[in-house]
């Protein structure tokens, strides 16, 4: 017995509903990653750039910015984390590394990863990071301080964006938090340690 009308344009709705259905699962999980990738390719929300090396041409722009750094530790991770200097003035495509110092308060060994941002959000798309403690997560044994580089530069494709090239401070702002499952990770060996304890 062949289908009427009426129930092949029900099969076709009900098929389309759960097309439907199928994709919009699928971009609900696609939805992190998505908005990862375009935070880190236009700057958004203060998401900071990276790249493998600092331009060739280095402070030619003549006009200097004020990094200010700003640290924080999530409630639950037992560490005392500040930056070596609250704020250094940089000239514009000059790289330059910073530092800051973390100590593990606690009585056992203590993972934790670094979150970070810059604002004005704007600036994001021309803070460039080479390098960084808060690529990776960060191990400290009981009563170790240790201090951690970032390596860095500010674009000179700043002074070519209208909004941008206004900016003369910049915060870059850390927040560690613990990790529940750390991976087994090697520590870097940039990193100088000392145990206080």
């Amino acid at each position: 017995m062949s289908a009427t009308p009426l129930q092949s344009a029900n099969r076709r709705v009900g098929a389309l509903a759960a097309l439907m259905a199928v994709a919009m699962v699928g971009l609900a999980y696609a939805a992190v990653p998505l908005y990862r990738m375009f935070c880190e390719t236009t700057g958004f929300g203060g998401t900071t750039q990276v790249a493998a090396a600092a331009p060739l041409r280095t402070g030619a722009i003549g006009r200097s910015i004020k990094i200010r750094f700003d640290s924080n530790v999530a409630p639950g991770l037992d560490w005392r984390f500040r930056p070596k200097a609250n704020e250094v003035s940089i000239p514009i495509g000059e790289k330059r590394l910073g530092f800051f110092t973390a100590s593990n308060r606690g009585n056992t060994a203590i993972t934790g990863r670094a979150v970070y941002n810059v604002s004005p959000d704007v600036a994001g798309r021309y803070f460039i990071k080479i390098d960084c403690f808060c690529f990776s997560e960060q191990t400290l044994r009981a009563g170790e301080t240790v201090d951690m580089p970032v390596s860095y530069y500010i674009d000179p494709a700043i002074m070519d964006d209208p909004v941008a090239r206004k900016i003369d401070e910049i915060t870059l702002s850390y927040t560690f938090y613990a990790v529940d499952n750390p991976a087994p990770v090697k520590l870097s060996g940039a990193a100088k340690r000392t145990i206080t304890g």
